[in-house]
């Protein structure tokens, strides 16, 4: 299986993680990944000054994702998948904002092509490669583990957009942790926002929300948090210390990309899936994987 990749901005400067471990996890379950030529911004940092330009950069990915001839790409960032697939509503709604896209992208000599299908790394893995396959590749089960998961915001809402996953009790995350033989707990601050939204604007805020989290999920006695998004990760394990100083606890709770977890699962050695870039406490967590 073939698939196009759009791997946006946050990931390929400061998320290496995420692409490492999806690039181990990818080929070991038969899919083969494409890069986009040429790739820039999703769009979704200027919508607030000029929407159409934003539409005009998301379309584009699309449009790049056609060059490659294969029907499927994939968004690994939420935020990225959220405005690529905000754009493609919009475009296929807006026959005005379709055909003014369509004559600036014939200048690069691109093609709009509303029919390449948009997935995320949670979607894609649970519905297209499918829970069987995972468990049929896998070399450990991760059992004796009690991992939380943080879904994020932007591939679950709004619902009218056509998102993958319930908005109100999203579970394709908690059965692809299921699958590979560990826990999941459900906990009341699960929809929570990790507070990235807020980082440019309200600092404290954006930090209080995420530290909170975590606080809630260290009285649980979870061995890990799982996310599956760039700007969840920078809030949960980058930026943790900061996030305890303002809620006035000490954390220390080790957070994770899903791909880096099914890594494990799959026996890819730590390294290369990047665990090294985390910045909490996953060595603790490595102790528990099972040889």
């Amino acid at each position: 299986m073939k698939m196009a990749v759009f791997w946006g901005c946050r990931i390929l400067t400061s998320q290496y993680a995420y692409e490492m471990s999806v690039r181990q996890v990818f080929p070991k379950l038969g899919v083969e990944l494409v890069d986009l030529r040429d790739a820039t911004c999703c769009g979704d940092p200027v919508k607030s000054i000029n929407m159409f330009a934003a539409d005009y950069l998301a379309a584009r990915a699309l449009a790049l994702a056609n060059l490659t001839e294969l029907t499927d790409l994939l968004v690994p960032c939420n935020r990225c998948h959220f405005m690529i697939s905000e754009a493609k509503h919009r475009v296929r709604i807006d026959e005005k904002l379709s055909s003014k896209i369509g004559e600036l992208l014939n200048e690069e000599g691109l093609e709009y092509n509303s029919n390449i299908k948009v997935w995320h790394v949670i979607d894609f893995l649970h519905d297209m490669v499918g829970l069987k396959k995972i468990k049929d590749v896998l070399k450990k089960q991760l059992e004796g583990l009690k991992l939380a998961s943080h879904t994020g915001c932007q591939v679950i809402r709004y619902s009218d957009l056509g998102r993958f996953d319930d908005a109100e009790n999203p579970r394709e995350l908690d059965e692809l942790i299921n699958v590979l033989g560990a826990e999941t707990v459900d906990y009341s601050e699960k929809l929570d926002c990790c507070g990235a939204a807020l980082t440019y604007s309200h600092q404290d805020a954006a930090l209080s929300l995420a530290g909170s989290k975590i606080k809630a999920l260290q009285g649980l006695n979870v061995d890990a948090l799982v996310v599956c998004c760039p700007n969840g990760q920078v809030m949960f394990d980058s930026k943790q210390k900061d996030a305890g100083t303002a809620v006035g606890a000490k954390l220390d709770l080790p957070v994770l990309y899903y791909t880096q977890l099914l890594g494990l699962a799959l026996d890819v050695e730590a390294e290369k899936l990047g665990l090294y870039l985390n910045q909490s406490p996953v060595n603790r967590f490595l102790t528990k994987i099972p040889a």
